[in-house]
């Protein structure tokens, strides 16, 4: 998996391109924590997301507790596929992560 990063003032986008699973979640764990002080808006772009583990859910559920725990923060996510939202759904994650 690659992570592509684009930044817009305290807006960061992450775009993480192929299989987001237990090989592959630290590698994403890492990015997140690496924005999460100077970024009030963290952005998910799974456009070209292919694959969605555990692992990867836990990464996202973190991510997201700790945006919701800034005064302003939030965490959106973006161009989810069809087999993604299928494991948002799945899981209940739908009814806890702001996807778009």
């Amino acid at each position: 998996m690659t992570i592509e990063k684009k930044e817009n003032g305290s807006e960061i986008m992450l775009i993480p391109v192929g299989r987001l699973d237990t090989t592959t979640a630290p590698q994403l764990e890492t990015q997140i924590n690496a924005v999460s002080e100077r970024a009030e808006t963290l952005i998910m772009d799974f456009q070209q997301l292919e694959y969605l583990s555990s692992a990867g859910l836990r990464i996202l559920l973190s991510a997201h507790k700790t945006f919701m725990k800034k005064a302003n923060g939030k965490m959106i996510i973006r161009h989810v596929n069809e087999t993604i939202h299928e494991v948002f759904e799945v899981t209940g994650f739908l009814d806890i992560l702001n996807i778009e």
